[in-house]
């Protein structure tokens, strides 16, 4: 587990130079490798390249440095992540005549490329982040896993083609920062986040999950294509009782092949079905006892310990809890927020981050339950977007007009935490006649055209969603398999696996989630529908495979997750902050929002009407162009 850099240049350049940059990219991400680092450089009348790395050192500890090279030293890799089946792929290599110097999974995925070229990529499970050069060939070849759990940013400017682990890497060498991207602001403030291939800055993309760059260095061009091509998944004809002892024997092989470490390793374990049952499998599979580690609150209406407390019983783990209170959460606010190097809004990165810093005081890998609710149908809004089309069958445009308007003059309660009234008025909120439904769900900050009262008419997107709707072919989704893979090509890529990454690797530990397995995942998607979703019972198939394992109805109990009272931090910690966002000066200046409109909302909040989600968008929005955005173009103008 690592970070990578990398920098191809259209002309020959000094070697000093290309030691300056590799140097520069590689310094930003230290916290992501701070045992080890390497490079490599090379040019020559054609151009030039350069490839750095920080190194977590988590297998093959003493020879697994990097980047490591082909035995002719025409091939070379610099990787970021973990490969689960690479002694299997390694044994294959091996029958074939392959040779190796190292244990690590790095050297495979080279001698597999070395033996069968980039169509071998499909064979990789993990995650990762890689880039390969290839002497002979004269090209560069740069991949990100199926679903995109290691980051990957790519740009072209200035006469160079630049990739990276991290954005701050890219903003460290370039000449000019881009202004901001249309596309990328819209996408962030009605999702909170923003997926691939879109970043907030203009002319800087995230490479998608399940897809490799190639770049020639004779033509200096690139092209990018899927690394495995998916295709519509069909529906087998299996029993349930048959498909769940599938699911069980699946999951179960995902978390041994996920706990391969030559360093402690633990688990993450909130007390949820998901984290769960990823903690029991890997205690039934050890002989001594695992560590779990657990984050609780001194606020009892967010602390949900107790749960973890019940499992780490049944499973006898050496289990840590660390009780936080909102000052904890509060002092760290600007160093998560900022290390996204973007403007991400999800709310849950907080408590993420600490669970993850306080865990690796004691292991430097964590299993967690990331992954499941996408693979196995376990949101909430899954329910929606078939209570939508009920809704709409039924009541008439007209009624329901009426009803929101009637919810709307209602009082609303002052406090921020998602309860039953905040579920009604998402829903109603979220009721669409014109089938973009499931597209208001998942925005949780300006849902619908609210957006158009913010911001400056030329700042906004017509359809945001346009990219995932041609992407996935999939523009009015209207079963449980559609809502799953829009969430693969967005939240997923784009909120889940970034808070997870961003957060771990600041605090210096690798998270690996077992349920994000392409297997799994292949096979959920050929089940019928009603085997993940019962009614009203999320997860079915996967509650049952492992029900008999845990106490009575232990399942079942609801779970509410890393609820933080940001909305009452604006009220009081971060008002005096958030007020300095709405500063006339500020607004003027960005020429982004509408400034009355956005005061207002702002204004509103602050004396007691609850716009938590909204507010919280548009803070962490002017954190980032603050501290970051206008952060770098100052750093730019001092290097001139």
């Amino acid at each position: 587990m690592c970070g990578i850099n990398g920098l191809i240049s259209i002309q020959q350049e000094e070697q000093s130079k290309l030691d300056d940059y590799i140097t520069r990219m590689n310094d930003m991400i230290i916290h992501r490798g701070p045992d080890d680092d390497g490079a490599f450089t090379y040019s020559d009348k054609e151009g030039a390249i350069a490839m750095g790395m920080r190194r977590l050192s988590i297998i093959d500890l003493n020879s697994g440095k990097q980047p490591i090279y082909s035995e002719d030293k025409n091939i070379v890799i610099v990787f970021n992540g973990e490969i689960y089946n690479y002694r299997t792929l390694r044994n294959e290599l091996e029958t074939l005549g392959a040779t190796f110097t190292t244990q690590s999974d790095t050297e495979v995925i080279l001698k597999l490329y070395e033996n069968q070229g980039t169509s071998s990529f499909h064979k990789l499970d993990g995650m990762f982040g890689f880039s390969i050069y290839d002497k002979k060939k004269n090209k560069v070849f740069i991949a990100r896993d199926f679903f995109g759990e290691k980051p990957l940013y790519y740009t072209e400017k200035e006469g160079k083609f630049i990739w990276a682990s991290e954005l701050k890497s890219v903003l460290k060498i370039i000449d000019t920062v881009p202004s901001i991207d249309k596309k990328g602001l819209n996408l962030f403030f009605k999702l909170t986040y923003i997926p691939a291939p879109f970043t907030i800055y203009e002319g800087i993309h995230k490479l998608e999950s399940n897809h490799f760059i190639t770049y020639d260095l004779s033509t200096h061009t690139h092209s990018i294509e899927c690394i495995e091509e998916i295709t519509q998944a069909k529906k087998e004809n299996v029993s349930f009782e048959d498909a769940k002892s599938s699911v069980k024997e699946l999951v179960n092989e995902s978390v041994v092949s996920r706990s391969v470490s030559d360093v402690p390793i633990g688990t993450f374990l909130s007390g949820g079905v998901d984290s769960s049952i990823v903690s029991l499998c890997l205690a039934k599979m050890n002989h001594a006892k695992i560590n779990t580690f657990s984050i609780g609150f001194a606020k009892k209406s967010y602390d949900e310990t107790d749960k973890a407390r019940t499992v780490s019983k049944l499973i006898n783990s050496h289990h840590h809890e660390f009780i936080l209170d909102e000052k904890d959460l509060e002092s760290n606010i600007d160093k998560i927020l900022l290390n996204f190097d973007e403007p991400f809004a999800d709310s849950s990165s907080l408590p993420t981050y600490l669970v993850a810093n306080k865990t690796s005081e004691h292991v430097k890998v964590a299993l967690t339950g990331d992954g499941g609710d996408e693979v196995f149908g376990g949101y909430n809004k899954y329910h929606m977007g078939n209570i939508n089309k009920k809704y709409t069958s039924m009541v008439p445009r007209g009624i329901h007009n009426l009803i929101k308007k009637t919810n709307d003059l209602l009082i609303k309660p002052k406090h921020d935490k998602r309860g039953m009234r905040y579920r009604v008025d998402k829903l109603l909120n979220a009721i669409d006649y014109s089938d973009n439904y499931y597209w208001d769900i998942i925005s949780l900050g300006y849902a619908g055209d609210s957006l158009s009262s913010y911001l400056l008419p030329e700042m906004i997107e017509a359809n945001p969603f346009a990219f995932y709707q041609d992407t996935t072919g999939i523009r009015s989704p209207k079963d449980l398999t559609e809502y799953r893979t829009i969430d693969k090509h967005m939240s997923l890529e784009g909120d889940m696996l970034v808070k997870v990454d961003r957060t771990s690797m600041l605090s210096s530990i690798e998270c690996r989630a077992p349920f994000l397995n392409k297997k799994i995942w292949k096979y959920t998607n050929t089940l019928p529908d009603d085997y993940l979703m019962k009614g009203w019972n999320k997860k079915y198939i996967l509650k049952e495979a492992f029900r008999e394992e845990f106490p009575k109805d232990f399942l079942d109990k609801s779970k509410s997750g890393f609820g933080v009272p940001v909305g009452d931090w604006l009220r009081s910690a971060l008002r005096q902050d958030l007020e300095n966002c709405i500063s006339d000066t500020l607004l003027d200046t960005q020429n982004i929002f509408q400034k009355d409109t956005i005061k207002k909302l702002v204004t509103d909040h602050l004396n007691g009407k609850d716009n938590t989600f909204k507010v919280w968008t548009f803070y962490c929005f002017q954190k980032w162009y603050i501290h970051s955005y206008v952060a770098s173009e100052n750093e730019i103008l001092l290097k001139k």
